[in-house]
């Protein structure tokens, strides 16, 4: 698999017309060779890749490294990159969005006769597309995730605050055999949950309240990412009508999703569903990105975007309208796109839960 990624890698970089490749970011190392640890760089040349480490990993590294010839160095890795010589001149790619402009200026007086070029997501292209055994590890990030829904739910009731169930998924994310959190958990009660992305605070849910609860947890580095919405003691009607538009907007853009599709049009199945219920102004973020061994992916799914969805990919589709003041409701599965539409990964349920 390992060797399958960088000779991925490499067509891309002749394709570039680059001679070598300064890989820093730390998720896209893990996805070329398999290192958890953190500090590392990767340089992928034409016939041969080489991993850089320090001495704190030597024993890691030496399990977990595949298809790249190990360095453990005992200065910084920077410096190992001159001393060893690995990069002796021609074009040479860094990743423009992971590397620091501090970085950057050291790397060009370290390396003399070296052109470096700035690259933009090459690893990340060649890791749009899913294969099967990480569609397994995603599988069982979301399965890890979605038990530990199904014991939350029994926690909450009135007078409970938000950063005690925010703490109890924590806990039970690494009770369950995940490595942690992928993201921090939202849990969001009341008129918070009108804010998208809100911390849990020490409010204390009330009878009446909406709560929307976003969380994921990581397995062997994949992120799984789920949302759902429920109501405390009772749901208002208002409550319900936005429940019921969130739903419809959700079941739309997944019976539409499909490889081929531009991303965009994915997001105006949902947007215009909203809009004709009245809510499209409540809509405040795009519908969705892919995720991984990150929690944000490509694709983008968003109004904006002008990526066209591959078969392979995994993403988030998640509506949600805010009401200022008022009340939120967002629901979120994860799918993976496939040649006949797509597949949902997550099966938790989806009807207005009133606990």
């Amino acid at each position: 698999m390992t060797l399958t990624r960088l000779a991925r890698l490499r067509e891309k970089l002749r394709a570039k017309g680059l001679d070598a490749l300064l890989v820093t970011s730390l998720p896209n190392i893990r996805y070329l060779t398999g290192f958890t640890g953190s500090n590392a760089l990767v340089v992928v040349l034409p016939r041969k890749a080489y991993f850089l480490t320090d001495q704190r990993y030597r024993q890691q590294s030496k399990e977990q490294v595949r298809g790249a010839q190990r360095i453990v160095s005992r200065t910084t890795l920077f410096d190992a990159l001159r001393e060893h010589r690995l990069l002796r001149g021609g074009r040479v790619g860094f990743e423009a969005e992971h590397l620091s402009y501090a970085s950057y200026r050291l790397l060009r007086r370290l390396l003399h006769g070296v052109n470096l070029r700035p690259v933009h997501e090459c690893v990340e292209e060649i890791a749009l597309r899913k294969d099967d055994a990480e569609i397994a590890l995603l599988g069982m990030a979301i399965r890890v995730t979605e038990q530990v829904f199904d014991r939350v739910l029994s926690l909450m009731r009135p007078g409970v605050r938000e950063l005690e169930i925010a703490a109890e998924i924590t806990y039970l994310h690494r009770r369950l055999g995940a490595e942690g959190d992928a993201f921090e958990p939202i849990v969001a009660s009341g008129e918070r949950g009108a804010l998208p992305h809100a911390r849990p605070s020490s409010r204390k849910m009330r009878n009446g309240d909406l709560v929307t609860l976003d969380f994921g947890c990581t397995v062997a580095g994949y992120c799984a990412d789920l949302t759902r919405t429920v109501a405390i003691g009772r749901a208002s009607r208002r409550a319900r009508e936005v429940y019921r538009a969130v739903l419809a907007a959700q079941t739309e853009a997944l019976a539409a999703a499909r490889p081929g599709m531009l991303a965009r049009d994915l997001d105006h199945v949902a947007r215009s569903r909203l809009e004709r219920e009245g809510f499209g102004r409540y809509f405040s973020h795009s519908l969705g990105h892919g995720i991984g061994l990150r929690i944000h992916e490509r694709p983008r799914v968003a109004p904006r975007s002008r990526e066209r969805l591959e078969p392979g990919s995994v993403l988030t589709v998640e509506p949600g309208v805010y009401l200022p003041g008022e009340l939120g409701v967002r629901i979120e599965d994860d799918v993976v796109l496939t040649n006949g539409g797509c597949r949902v990964l997550t099966s938790a349920p989806k009807e207005l839960m009133v606990l």
